[in-house]
């Protein structure tokens, strides 16, 4: 620990003029003799625990939902955190493990458990959440759509938390820069860079959060089951597509066109088309309703 800090004390001294300095705050929360707490894990927790929160309120707000009447109801939310935590834990490790750096976790399969170390695929957490949600909609005879849509109104909670997190690990930094606001992080080199994590917690997070708070309360789509969900989609991936031309690729993965085209860009495309047909779909589905 006190190693890590003072490599942080000589980048302020030999950082340039132009960038922040890098806040000196221990990725580690809270240290119980072996056992360490790190913002990471801290981030995932409290996501988790404020969007079960908040997906309950969705719940009992009667006003929101088709003729009064919610899709489901908050004993079926929380009979779901552990499915969603599931999803979302081993989903994201096995999406990381399979888009992202393969080889190096097939030399050494024990990192596979190190969830801590960070390693995590926000993909391969979305499949592995709406897996349980297909499977917990089914098992309790519950609209899977609404399901869905009650869920991604509440992700970009854990979303803002956890990429806030990055940031404090000095991980997923972004490209070099000149801009005022960049930062030289711990274990980025000693250029100045983009803080990407924060442009990702401002952007998938407090923004996302927003524009589905509109859309729950003033729109009222909850009504519409599947366009919540649609628009979380197609949001994301739009912020994400936004987001990786300032983010650094990972190194062993790099461009895979020429100097823009990223891993998070591929997997980030068809979420936009998906989440559009979803909106679509929801729209077309509640029209003669509607109309009648």
């Amino acid at each position: 620990m006190f190693m890590r800090r003072e490599a942080r004390l000589t980048d302020y001294v030999t950082m340039p003029l132009a960038a922040l300095p890098f806040p000196n705050i221990d990725p580690v929360a809270l240290q119980m003799g072996p056992i360490a707490v790190h913002w990471y894990g801290v981030g995932y927790v409290v996501g988790i625990l404020l969007g079960w929160w908040y997906a309950r309120r969705l719940v009992s707000n009667e006003r929101l939902w088709a003729d009064g009447k919610p899709a489901l109801t908050a004993n079926d939310l929380d009979d779901f955190v552990l499915w969603a935590a599931i999803g979302i834990v081993a989903g994201g490790r096995i999406g990381y493990i399979l888009f992202y750096d393969l080889p190096r976790y097939l030399s050494n399969p024990f990192d596979i458990l190190a969830v801590w170390e960070g390693g995590m695929s926000f993909h391969g957490g979305l499949l592995g959440v709406t897996l349980a949600m297909l499977l917990f909609a089914r098992k309790r005879g519950i609209n899977t759509w609404s399901l869905f849509d009650t869920i991604a109104a509440v992700v970009p909670i854990g979303l803002g938390l956890v990429r806030v997190a990055n940031f404090i690990n000095s991980e997923l930094w972004g490209r070099v820069t000149d801009v005022p606001w960049a930062f030289v992080f711990p274990n980025g080199g000693p250029e100045p860079r983009h803080p990407s994590q924060l442009y990702e917690a401002a952007l998938e997070g407090l923004a996302l959060f927003v524009v589905l708070r509109l859309l729950t309360h003033r729109g009222l789509k909850l009504r519409m089951p599947g366009f919540v969900a649609g628009a979380f989609v197609c949001g994301y991936g739009l912020s994400r597509i936004v987001v990786e031309f300032f983010r650094e690729p990972d190194a062993h993965i790099g461009y895979l066109v020429g100097g823009w085209l990223t891993m998070g860009m591929v997997l980030s495309v068809p979420m936009v088309v998906v989440g559009v047909w979803a909106m679509l779909r929801a729209r077309a589905k509640t029209a003669p309703a509607t109309a009648g």
